[in-house]
């Protein structure tokens, strides 16, 4: 089984590495005996994330989630970053593809399938939901300091 890689890490950040996006069937997520999901990962514990959790993960042609889930707190955002599937919210069923972004509620019913002939590639991530305040939109500081390339 493939091992996520830390690049780099200091007091204010880790750099981690999960190797080529095409290779991400390597992985196994075993939530139980019985619950054990091929091609993804979480990355946030490892990396340090505070504030909320990231996985990747590979749908091969003709697989899907096999389940809806519903979260207590957490919204999530999925980016797909190749392949074309399904995402089923709810009762309402639309097509996705490289480029699409879907944002779930904590209450919506989810699950994704690839009914395309290439992987399906996903980036999920979650954080608890309805926090983001006007106040952290302008959250940034731009700095002085000069970059050192």
């Amino acid at each position: 089984m493939k091992q996520i890689e830390q690049i780099a890490s200091a007091v204010n950040f880790t750099a981690i590495d999960f190797g080529k996006l095409d290779e991400l069937n390597n992985y196994l997520l075993e939530l139980s005996p019985e619950v054990k999901i091929p091609g993804k990962v979480f990355g946030g514990a490892v990396c340090g994330a505070t504030g909320g959790d990231f996985s990747f993960q590979m749908f091969q042609p003709n697989t899907e989630t096999g389940f809806l889930h519903t979260h207590k707190t957490h919204e999530e955002l999925y980016f797909f970053l190749s392949g074309k599937g399904e995402f089923q919210v709810d009762d309402k069923i639309f097509p996705i593809q490289e480029g699409s972004v879907v944002r779930v509620a904590p209450n919506g019913k989810r699950s994704v399938r690839n009914n395309g002939t290439t992987p399906l590639i996903m980036l999920c991530v979650q954080y608890r939901g309805n926090t983001f305040t006007q106040e952290d939109a302008s959250d940034g500081v731009i700095l002085n300091d000069e970059v050192k390339w």
